[in-house]
């Protein structure tokens, strides 16, 4: 996949009513934050944004162009509108090429389990990793085939197959994805005999207060 261009203009006013007019124009505010800390206010337009960053993840590298200067950076944060869903604003992290960097990738499983088909349950605990690698080897995201996971059987992190230059961070015991039987408690019916006395109740069970037992009653006619 190449490599999503987006260009932006350098923004020099800033504040909540120069963003709103931004927005109004079919532009996003947004800021790129240098990797020494500097912060520089940029707008895109908001068609090509929402286009170019469609199939990427938060581990895809984009390049922004801001007037003429190029900067390789990582989406790190959209903020939308809770009603329509528009973006209101977003937060770009550059890097630094040739300089090593840790980022969280996503994981993707692909296949459809053996052990389900044999009445398993497929389980995926954990969706995310994170590795240490320079921009160039940075997975956008890991394809876990589960094709031949059975009944009982579990990939964990230690499994996964990284790029050549990839370094896991994350513990390699973690669980990524597990089949296993789904538990059906059975519970017994009860015997006839015993259903009757529990639909009668208490008052079934034993003789009422102050009522003679059937052989005392019995014991006192025959006097």
């Amino acid at each position: 996949m190449s490599q999503v261009v987006l260009k932006a203009r350098n923004r020099v006013k800033t504040g909540s009513g120069e963003a709103r007019r931004i927005r109004r124009s079919g532009r996003i505010p947004g800021v790129l934050y240098g990797r020494s800390g500097e912060a520089v206010s940029i707008d895109l337009d908001a068609l090509e944004f929402a286009g170019g960053i469609k199939n990427i993840s938060e581990s895809t590298i984009v390049k922004v162009e801001v007037d003429g200067k190029s900067y390789d950076a990582f989406v790190k944060d959209t903020q939308r509108n809770i009603v329509d869903g528009l973006i209101l604003h977003v937060d770009f992290y550059e890097v630094e090429s040739g300089v090593t960097l840790r980022a969280r990738v996503s994981i993707h499983l692909q296949g459809s389990p053996a052990g389900v088909r044999n009445g398993g349950v497929l389980e995926f605990p954990l969706h995310e990793i994170e590795v240490e690698c320079l921009p160039k080897d940075l997975p956008e995201r890991i394809d876990l085939d589960v094709s031949n996971l059975d009944v009982n059987q579990s990939i964990h992190v230690r499994d996964l197959a990284l790029g050549e230059g990839v370094r896991l961070i994350s513990g390699g015991d973690q669980v990524v994805a597990l089949v296993k039987y789904a538990k059906e408690e059975a519970v017994a019916a009860p015997a006839p005999e015993e259903a009757a006395a529990a639909a009668a109740g208490p008052a079934a069970a034993a003789p009422a207060a102050g009522a003679p037992a059937e052989g005392a009653k019995d014991a006192k006619e025959s006097k």
